[in-house]
C-alpha cells in the first residue's frame, strides 16, 4: 500500500493555469508560484460583483480522536465526487502548520487519493503566508519593547502588556519566558511567552480580512498593552501598522492550488479550531463563491469547535451564509466515545481492541454524534453525516451509525471511502449534499451582539457543549470589567478550549454529564473582532511529543523527500 507521500509525488498534477480556467479566473488575475501553485489577485472580487454566490458547505466532524477523523479527506473527496457528477465546484481549505505536520496530527492535505497537491510544498513553506504572519507579529512585539526602552513616550506598562510573539512550531519551553535579561541595552525585563504563529491575533486577522484596507484597519486596532493609567495602547499607537500591512498585503491573496483529480482548491489561511477560530480564509470563501456553484469548505476539529465558530465568528463578521453541513465521524472515533479503549495524544493503542466488533461501545459513542447533530440542525440548516470508512469497519456497523444519524435528525447520511476511491467514494454523499443544499435554509446565529460578554460565554457553554454552567477566576471577571468598560461587549466569543471532549476536559469523552466550564483568563482580539476566553488548561503554543512526525523526514540519494506521511 502507498503512503500518502508517495501517493501525492505520482500525481498527474496539471499547470496551476490550467486548473484556474477551470474556474474561469483570467490570466491576469492569477498570480503564478512556479508550476503548480498561485495566488488569486483581490481584483477578481470587483469583476465578479454583481455575480450571484455559490451554495456553501461546511465539512466537521464528531469529537476527533487525537490521530483525527478525516475532515480533510472528506472534503477534498466531496469536492472531487461533485466535479464526477457534473458541478462546477471549488474546495477551500486551510494551510498546513508545522506545529502538527511535525507533532502529531500531521499535514492537512488530505490523505489517500483524496489530497490537495503539490502536498510537500503545502505542508512545508507554500507561498511563505505563514511566514509573513510570523514576521508582521513579531515585528508588533519588538516595536512595543523598542518604545519602552526608548523613553516610553506612551506611558506603557510593562506589567500590563497582552500581546506574546509567535513561532510556527510546537515549542512548549516558550509558552511562559522571561525577557530583557542582560542589562538595560536589552530592554526592559518582564514576562512574557509565545503562542504557535496560527493562534496569534495577526493569523486570525489575516483569515478573517476582506481586503487590503479593511487588513489596515484591523492591523490598527490591535492590542498590545495598556498605560500606566489604563488606556489602551495599539499598533496605531505604536504607528507599527502601516508596514504590518506591507509585510500582508500578498499573504492575503488566496492560493490556489489542485486536487488529486485536477479539481480546483483554493488553500488559503490556517488558524487552529481549539485556540483559534478554526477556519480558513474569508477572502478564499468570498472568491470561490463567486467562482463555482458549489464551495465546500472545512471547519476544525469537532462541530463543536470550527463549525460554531465558522457560524458565530465567520459567518458575523462576513456576511457569509452557510447552505449545509458535513458532519463525519468513524467508527473508530465512535468506539472510543463508547469506552472501548483509551486513545491519548502521543500514544500507541490497541488496534485489535479499536478495531474488534464492539455494538455497545458503538451505540453509545452515537450520542456524541447526536450531540453535535442537534447543534448544527439548532443553525437551521440541513445536516448531511457522513461516515468515513476505514479498512477494518463491518457494514453491520457502518448500517448502524447511518441509520442512527437518520433517526436523529440527518437530512441524509451514508458511508464514504474517499482515501481509497478519491471522489467515486463520495458520489453519493455529493448527491444528498446537492439536494440538502436546495432545502429551505433558515441560517442564523447563536446569539446576538448585544448581550454581555458572559451571556455569549454561558449560551455557548450550555447550548454547545451543554455544561451545567460556567465559573470564573478572579482574573477572568477582571477581564470582563475591563473589556465591558472598554466597550469591547459586542465583539464576538472565540473559546479556547480542548478540541478531545465536548468539555473543557480532554479525558472526558462520549457527552459528559454534570459539568461546569472553568474560564480561568480572556484575551482580547480587537483587531480580528473576537474576545477569546481560555477554558481549564487549554495552551496556546502545543509540545511535541516523545515520537513526533519529523522523525522519519529526509531525502533519499536522488534529494526526493521521504516520511513525510
Amino acid at each position: 500500500m502507498l503512503s500518502d507521500l508517495e501517493i501525492a509525488q505520482k500525481a498527474d498534477m496539471k499547470p496551476i493555469a490550467e486548473i484556474a480556467k477551470k474556474l474561469e479566473i483570467g490570466e491576469d488575475e492569477l498570480e503564478p508560484y512556479g508550476k503548480f501553485m498561485g495566488k488569486i489577485n483581490l481584483e477578481i472580487l470587483e469583476r465578479l460583483k454583481d455575480k450571484p454566490d455559490g451554495k456553501f458547505i461546511t465539512v466537521t466532524a464528531i469529537t476527533p480522536t487525537p490521530l483525527g477523523e478525516g475532515k480533510t479527506v472528506t472534503n477534498l473527496g466531496i469536492g472531487q465526487a461533485l466535479a464526477k457528477i457534473g458541478k462546477k465546484v471549488c474546495n477551500t481549505i486551510r494551510e498546513p502548520s508545522k506545529g502538527p505536520t511535525f507533532g502529531i496530527k500531521g499535514g492537512a492535505c488530505g490523505g489517500g487519493y483524496s489530497q490537495v497537491v503539490p502536498m510537500e510544498n503545502i505542508n512545508l513553506h507554500f507561498t511563505g503566508d505563514i511566514h509573513a504572519v510570523e514576521t508582521a507579529h513579531n515585528l508588533f512585539n519588538a516595536a512595543l519593547d523598542a518604545h519602552i526602552l526608548h523613553k516610553n513616550k506612551l506611558n506603557i506598562d510593562p506589567s500590563n502588556i497582552t500581546t506574546r510573539r509567535c513561532v510556527d512550531v510546537s515549542d512548549r519551553t516558550l509558552r511562559n519566558i522571561v525577557i530583557g535579561l542582560g542589562g538595560k541595552e536589552n530592554g526592559y525585563t518582564r514576562e512574557t511567552g509565545y503562542d504557535i504563529t496560527v493562534a496569534s491575533e495577526t493569523a486570525a486577522i489575516h483569515a478573517l480580512t476582506t481586503g487590503l484596507f479593511d487588513l489596515r484597519e484591523r492591523l490598527g486596532r490591535m492590542l498590545c498593552g495598556f498605560s500606566y493609567d489604563g488606556k489602551p495602547v495599539t499598533a496605531e499607537d505604536l504607528k507599527v501598522a502601516g508596514v504590518m500591512t506591507v509585510l500582508l498585503k500578498d499573504a492575503i491573496k488566496p492560493n490556489l492550488v489542485q486536487s488529486l483529480e485536477n479539481t480546483p482548491v483554493i488553500d488559503h489561511g490556517f488558524p487552529f479550531a481549539n485556540v483559534a477560530h478554526g477556519n480558513n480564509s474569508v477572502l478564499a470563501n468570498l472568491v470561490a463563491l463567486k467562482l463555482a456553484d458549489y464551495v465546500v469548505t472545512e471547519s476544525g476539529f469537532g462541530a463543536d469547535c470550527g463549525a460554531e465558530k465558522l457560524v458565530d465568528v465567520v459567518c458575523r463578521q462576513s456576511g457569509i451564509k452557510l447552505d449545509a453541513v458535513v458532519i463525519t465521524c468513524s467508527i473508530r472515533a465512535l468506539k472510543m466515545h463508547g469506552g472501548a479503549f483509551v486513545l491519548k495524544p502521543g500514544q500507541k493503542y490497541d488496534k485489535t481492541v479499536a478495531e474488534k466488533e464492539n455494538m455497545p461501545a458503538l451505540e453509545k459513542g452515537c450520542e456524541n454524534l447526536r450531540v453535535h447533530l442537534e447543534n448544527m440542525l439548532s443553525f437551521g440548516i440541513p445536516v448531511v453525516v457522513t461516515v468515513n470508512r476505514f479498512t477494518a469497519d463491518r457494514d453491520k456497523e457502518v448500517d448502524f451509525v447511518v441509520k442512527y444519524a437518520r433517526e436523529h435528525g440527518a437530512f441524509a447520511a451514508c458511508a464514504i471511502d474517499p482515501w481509497a476511491k478519491g471522489g467515486e467514494g463520495c458520489v453519493e454523499a455529493a448527491e444528498a449534499i446537492v439536494k440538502a443544499c436546495d432545502q429551505p435554509n433558515d441560517f442564523h446565529l447563536l446569539y446576538p451582539d448585544d448581550i454581555s460578554i458572559k451571556e455569549k460565554i454561558e449560551i455557548i457553554a450550555t447550548k454547545i457543549y451543554r455544561a451545567d454552567g460556567v465559573d470564573y477566576t478572579p482574573l477572568a471577571e477582571k477581564r470582563i470589567k475591563l473589556y465591558t468598560e472598554l466597550g469591547y461587549g459586542k465583539l464576538c466569543i472565540n473559546m479556547a478550549k480542548t478540541h478531545l471532549s465536548l468539555s473543557h476536559d480532554p479525558s472526558l469523552k462520549g457527552v459528559p454529564k454534570n459539568f461546569r466550564i472553568p474560564v480561568r483568563d480572556i484575551r482580547a482580539s480587537v483587531g480580528a473582532g473576537f474576545l477569546y476566553p481560555l477554558l481549564g488548561e487549554m495552551r496556546t503554543m502545543p509540545g511535541l511529543p516523545s515520537a513526533p512526525a519529523f522523525i522519519p523526514v529526509d531525502i533519499d540519494e536522488t534529494g526526493k523527500t521521504l516520511g513525510l506521511f
